[in-house]
């Protein structure tokens, strides 16, 4: 790959380009399929919660604007553009459908073309800042340009608290972006865990930090508590990802394969209203 910007770092791993390595993507570099390989010598298991993240954001997608009515969307930590990126799940059953993506990797800006290729009904944007300053992606200029605060939005933090430290405050962040979100808005949250494979998903978490990235897995109480606390859960409630209204009959990996949380919540009617998009009434 060549001409690449000069804040990109090939020589290290970063989380969005070793996430692409492990679902069999192209956009990534030595040292992000050499972090993937020390993963999987740990734990052999960890292509498939990637795998399974990927088809719970689609279904969660298809349920929010299909059933739950909305037709504009917030993902960050969107990674590297795939198939069925969210605006194309969203756009194929309501062409007007809109989605801003968030992201800090460079190398996500490089191909955001992929992810602005948007139905012309329909309208799609990328921001490049961090989850940990949640009030620069609310205010970004492509934010308020593109999303309708008045109305419900579909906010997607998908695979991406994992990679929030505790002193980062993940639940403050998290409480942050919804609380910026009118009522009737939804959260798509999942969260990777050790729980049912302590030993090898713990000895894969140890390999990411010690390239650099941070990881902390959680288990599903602690993930449930940071990211729904006040909001009404969509059933089944928070399940592991495969387990999220799968669709077919093909049989569905074992826990210990899957070892990664999600659940789909609603922003209640009686939330207090949002002081920096609502006008209060009188």
């Amino acid at each position: 790959m060549s001409d690449l910007p000069p804040e990109i770092d090939t020589g290290r791993p970063h989380p969005a380009r070793v996430y692409d390595a492990l679902i069999g993507g192209t956009n990534n570099f030595a040292a992000d399929r050499e972090t993937v390989a020390r993963v999987l010598q740990k734990s052999p298991n960890a292509r498939i919660a990637p795998r399974e993240n990927r088809a719970f954001l689609g279904r969660a997608v298809r349920f929010l604007t299909a059933e739950a009515g909305l037709r504009q969307f917030l993902d960050i930590g969107t990674g590297l553009p795939t198939a069925n990126s969210v605006h194309e799940v969203a756009q194929a059953i309501e062409p007007s459908s809109r989605a801003v993506y968030v992201d800090n990797d460079p190398l996500v800006l490089v191909h955001a073309r992929a992810l602005l290729t948007s139905d012309p009904r329909g309208r799609t944007a990328y921001i490049q800042a961090d989850a940990r300053d949640p009030e620069a992606i609310l205010t970004a200029p492509a934010a308020l340009e593109l999303l309708d605060f008045s109305q419900p939005v579909g906010l997607l933090l998908v695979g991406l608290l994992h990679l929030l430290a505790d002193a980062d405050k993940p639940a403050e962040i998290v409480a942050t972006l919804v609380g910026a979100l009118p009522s009737g808005s939804y959260l798509v949250a999942s969260h990777l865990t050790t729980e049912h494979d302590r030993e090898r998903t713990a000895a894969g978490q140890a390999v990411m930090r010690d390239a650099g990235i941070t990881m902390q897995k959680r288990d599903s109480d602690v993930f449930a508590a940071m990211a729904f606390t006040g909001l009404e859960l969509v059933p089944p409630g928070v399940v592991l990802v495969s387990e999220w209204r799968p669709t077919g009959d093909s049989p569905r990996p074992a826990p210990a394969e899957v070892n990664i949380y999600g659940g789909v919540a609603r922003k209640p009617l009686c939330a207090v209203p949002n002081l920096r998009h609502e006008t209060a009434s009188v």
